[in-house]
């Protein structure tokens, strides 16, 4: 239980309730930075505490108009926010990554990177007008109020949200989906606080979000080569970049896999079950699942 004390009044919060007050002053302290500098920085904070405000509000206030549009304003915003981190990530990437460039081609995409993160900050840096800000800024206070968190088990909604072993073959779509509902549920078990085996949960579904990611940016910077370059036969970075994403689709899938096995025992059994389980152990019922 948690407490605070404004003025003479005392006010005890759940661990939901003040955990979600954080995530929105995080959010807000996030608008602030956004309304004076567009720098990377201050877009990656803004992109990935958006997305825990959407997951929040989606699952845990009532539906109203205001909802509606709070929730597509933060995703409009949140969405230009993130085709500006990709820019930034496939660039790094491609700078990083070690292929004979005969032909040119991995300049030539650098180059066409760069300018598309230009042409991106602008537009990202217009659609956050201070007016937009200013807005945001009150309808996600509106919706703060207006969450539901009484009687709210994290654990057990986050689970919800998560697919069951075995479920559908992964797929590149698939596991793209699966990325998506994986961040949210993680959101959402974050609102457990210090609950133990909360922390078991947000953990297994952080390493396979690093994974994952991984090999989202990899599919989106073969994709673009591919579009300018055409095939591997055509282009020796598309080579390289298809056998990069492949090698990075069979570790975010094992990784994925081994975070749905582990956690679909219930929230009271999974900091148990993992302890006991060895490492060789998750790696095979992993490779299974995926096989």
């Amino acid at each position: 239980m948690q407490s605070n004390e404004p003025g003479n009044t005392r006010l005890y919060l759940t661990a939901p309730q003040h955990q979600s007050r954080l995530v929105f002053q995080r959010m807000s302290r996030c608008i602030s930075r956004l309304s004076k500098s567009v720098t990377p920085e201050n877009v990656h904070r803004f992109r990935t505490n958006g997305r825990r405000v959407e997951a929040l509000i989606d699952k845990l206030a009532p539906e109203t108009g205001n909802k509606k549009k709070a929730l597509k304003l933060v995703s409009k915003l949140r969405k230009r926010a993130g085709k500006l981190r990709d820019m930034d990530v496939q660039i790094a990437l491609l700078r990083e990554l070690k292929v004979p460039d005969r032909q040119n081609h991995r300049a030539q995409l650098l180059q066409l990177l760069e300018e598309d993160r230009a042409r991106r900050s602008r537009k990202f840096s217009k659609a956050a007008d201070p007016a937009t800000l200013r807005e945001l800024r009150k309808r996600l206070g509106r919706e703060e109020a207006a969450l539901k968190l009484d009687g709210v088990n994290p654990l057990r909604l986050a689970s919800s949200l998560l697919p069951k072993p075995g479920q559908v073959p992964l797929t590149e779509k698939t596991l793209h989906s699966f990325r998506i509902a994986a961040k949210h549920a993680r959101y959402l078990a974050e609102l457990a606080g210090e609950n133990p085996a909360a922390k078991v949960f947000i953990d297994e579904l952080k390493r396979a979000q690093d994974a994952t990611g991984e090999w989202h940016d990899a599919v989106k910077l073969k994709e673009r080569a591919e579009k300018h370059f055409g095939s591997a036969s055509d282009s020796a970075l598309v080579s390289v970049l298809q056998n990069v994403s492949r090698a990075r689709f069979r570790s975010a899938s094992n990784a994925l896999m081994t975070a749905v096995t582990t956690l679909s025992g219930g929230p009271h059994s999974r900091e148990l079950g993992r302890a006991k389980r060895p490492a060789h152990t998750q790696d095979k019922v992993a490779a299974s699942a995926v096989a």
